[in-house]
């Protein structure tokens, strides 16, 4: 939509955290690889701190109005990269020292950004035996906090802040678009599926919140297997994770995600990593299914960290990613689970898998502390 009163380049800034959100829709026609109608993407890409600049922001002003986090205090967290480039956004804004715990499978790029940006950056070598590399980092984050008197940990999977700063994303959906009946989003921590549905369902209350996962997450309820996908998925159950508001979900392979990110971006230039790639595809399939043009997809991320995976001919033919067509539509899990977990399927059974929170009883991917990693 466009806005006939806005006066080009009318908007100035004082401070990082002005920044944090309002991005743009755009509409996507490309097939993919399909003819469908369009759907809307939500580039949360373009925002400077990139998307997880909302819950960082949130998280770190929700400490420091508690208290939990002292002028010019440090905050330790565990990332895979995404996170981390928004604390490193918010720490230069407010005036934190951050430091970040990852993993030797992240990017040379977002690796080098976040060194850039000032944050110390700490890397365990081997994932843990349980809770794969999250719980690795969630350890040596503890004996960070140890060492750092005063030290805050954001903690992004249980945190309710982190859901909490994605509100405002679904209130900017609210006055974009007068109609809207589905959105899709990726699943991770569960923090920007849980705030859009907070936001939207009091106003809409028939919204559908469709959930992305990737073949070998835990979040739904599969066993843990080795991903090659970063970004979507997790090897525990968080807290964010809000089962109740999934209407469906979907577990997208990387070769269908890989394909659909160099179709958008041959044929729309907009394009992104391994989330914006799979939420793509089912946005993509929803809008030739139903016919609707009141689908947002919610494009995470841009292409640049995905130089070395995504968009290199030598990682997708070392994968199996050219030679495996993918698939054109997913299959039903409705029954039992399919065999194959790599190929795109889909349930609308969603239910919490957690037996510590729905149970009482210890959760053999969370832990015997119950602890998440």
């Amino acid at each position: 939509m466009s806005d006939p009163e806005r006066v080009p380049g009318d908007r100035k800034y004082h401070s990082l955290s002005e920044l944090v959100g309002n991005t743009p829709l755009l509409r996507v026609t490309t097939p993919l690889p399909d003819p469908q109608p369009g759907f809307w993407a939500k580039l949360e890409g373009l925002s400077p701190g990139g998307m997880k600049a909302r819950a960082a922001l949130s998280m770190v002003t929700g400490a420091r109005r508690r208290g939990e986090l002292a002028e010019g205090g440090t905050i330790v967290e565990s990332t895979s990269g995404t996170l981390g480039i928004g604390l490193a956004y918010v720490g230069i804004a407010l005036g934190h020292p951050v430091i970040l715990v990852t993993d030797r499978e992240i990017d040379a790029l977002t690796l080098a950004l976040l060194r850039a940006h000032g944050a110390r950056v700490e890397i365990v070598g081997e994932p843990h035996p349980r809770g794969g590399w999250q719980r690795a980092r969630r350890d040596r984050v503890n004996e960070l906090l140890a060492e750092h008197a005063g030290a805050f940990w954001p903690d992004q999977y249980n945190n309710p802040d982190n859901a909490a700063g994605y509100e405002p994303l679904g209130r900017e959906l609210l006055n974009q678009l007068d109609r809207l009946d589905t959105v899709v989003c990726s699943v991770g921590t569960g923090g920007h599926s849980a705030g859009i549905a907070s936001a939207i369902r009091p106003h809409r209350p028939d919204v559908r919140i469709v959930g992305v996962d990737s073949p070998g997450s835990t979040l739904f309820g599969e066993p843990p297997e080795k991903r090659l996908m970063r970004g979507l998925g997790s090897s525990i159950h968080p807290d964010n994770v809000a089962y109740d508001r999934f209407d469906e979900v979907h577990w997208v392979g990387p070769a269908e995600a890989a394909r659909t990110c160099r179709e958008l971006a041959r044929g729309n230039f907009v394009s992104g990593g391994w989330s914006t790639g799979a939420v793509a595809l089912v946005s993509a399939w929803y809008a030739a299914e139903t016919g609707s043009d009141r689908i947002v997809g919610v494009f995470p991320d841009g292409p640049h960290r995905y130089w070395e995976t995504i968009y290199d001919d030598e990682f997708v033919d070392r994968n199996g990613l050219h030679t495996t067509r993918g698939e054109r539509r997913p299959v039903g899990r409705e029954d039992e689970r399919h065999e194959g977990t790599a190929r795109w399927s889909r349930s609308r059974r969603v239910a919490d898998p957690c037996p510590g929170r729905t149970a009482g009883t210890d959760c053999p991917v969370c832990g015997q502390d119950g602890a998440l990693s």
